[in-house]
């Protein structure tokens, strides 16, 4: 082999999390959830103390249902039974009420016989879901999910201590890879908007919104709430390293723009038709079955093509139960 052509192995060295104080593994834990998840609100109880169980509170966005969600982060050689226990029955009997999904995030190993202790424990107090990860499975979601706030972190970047300051900081962190920004790309995608069946959308109106708003977004990078509320900053498709990447999400971005149009077009023909009922605001619009099957011809395209894009880079997509 011609040493033009001969790449030397890598090795990459794994992150000593327990070199880091509690608190900042707390900051890490808290960047990485607002860089990867879409929350209604998501809240850093640990920073203020007396966390009740709770070091994060997060109520979330992306699966349409506003699941809260409670986070733990154990920084401690071992994640006991009782400190989980412990941690479980506080969470379930503090003032923000008992979470959907309750989340430990260690610096350590933890075995499958403890996992499994603590999700019947987890059962017996109502809650739905509850997962562990090690620090060895936190380090693989930050290098898969967030690179550039590991790259960030390992530097010895000082993350601020003020969740609103984080969240800035966070927001402004390009991505280290063409990988994190379709990973960033992707959370535009996982909302009600792209998956639920036509005849079965409550709002249409809503549904043009959520199309111009991820238009929007992947050509400026201004994510917003259906009100204008700014979510945050993510790349562009612009941002995109690769020029046959980029290219593709040109397409993505021009199928999204016929998505919108094919439901103006429908609208204009009376195929989708306001109930009558004289009110401006009025979210109700009755569909043709011509109309339905279009739409969701249209839309199938345009997530297919997103779909491809994610596949490419190893990205999973989450488009609900279709």
């Amino acid at each position: 082999m011609s040493s033009s052509t001969y790449s030397p192995a890598k090795t990459v060295h794994p992150v000593h999390f327990e070199d880091f104080s509690g608190e900042q593994f707390e900051r890490l834990v808290f960047a990485y959830h607002l860089r990867v998840g879409r929350w209604r609100s998501l809240e850093w109880y640990g920073q203020v103390g007396s966390d009740l169980g709770r070091d994060i509170w997060g109520v979330r966005e992306d699966d349409g249902r506003g699941e809260p969600v409670c986070i733990q982060c154990v920084n401690r050689a071992q994640l006991t039974f009782k400190k989980a226990s412990d941690d479980l029955a506080k969470a379930v009997a503090g003032p923000t009420g008992k979470p959907a999904v309750f989340l430990f995030v260690c610096r350590a190993s933890v075995s499958a016989e403890m996992r499994d202790q603590i999700r019947v424990e987890a059962r017996k107090l109502g809650i739905g879901r509850c997962e562990c990860w090690s620090g060895v499975e936190f380090e693989e979601r930050l290098r898969r999910d967030a690179e550039s706030l590991l790259v960030r972190f390992i530097e010895g970047v000082e993350f601020p201590d003020a969740p609103e300051r984080l969240a800035g900081f966070v927001g402004g962190i390009g991505a280290a890879s063409d990988r994190e920004t379709v990973r960033q790309m992707a959370r535009l995608f996982e909302r009600p908007a792209f998956y639920t069946a036509m005849g079965e959308e409550s709002c249409l109106p809503a549904f043009k919104q959520a199309i111009t708003d991820t238009i929007q977004a992947l050509n400026t990078g201004i994510w917003q709430t259906r009100d204008g509320q700014l979510i945050e900053r993510i790349p562009t498709r612009h941002h995109l390293r690769d020029e046959r990447l980029r290219e593709r999400m040109t397409e993505v971005e021009r199928g999204l723009a016929r998505l919108r149009a094919t439901y103006d077009a429908l609208f204009r023909s009376g195929k989708l038709r306001v109930c009558g009922c004289q009110k401006v605001d009025c979210p109700i619009l009755f569909m043709d079955p011509e109309a339905v099957r279009e739409l969701e011809r249209v839309r199938d395209d345009c997530t297919s093509e997103f779909r491809a894009v994610c596949s490419t880079l190893g990205v999973t997509l989450n488009l609900g139960w279709r």
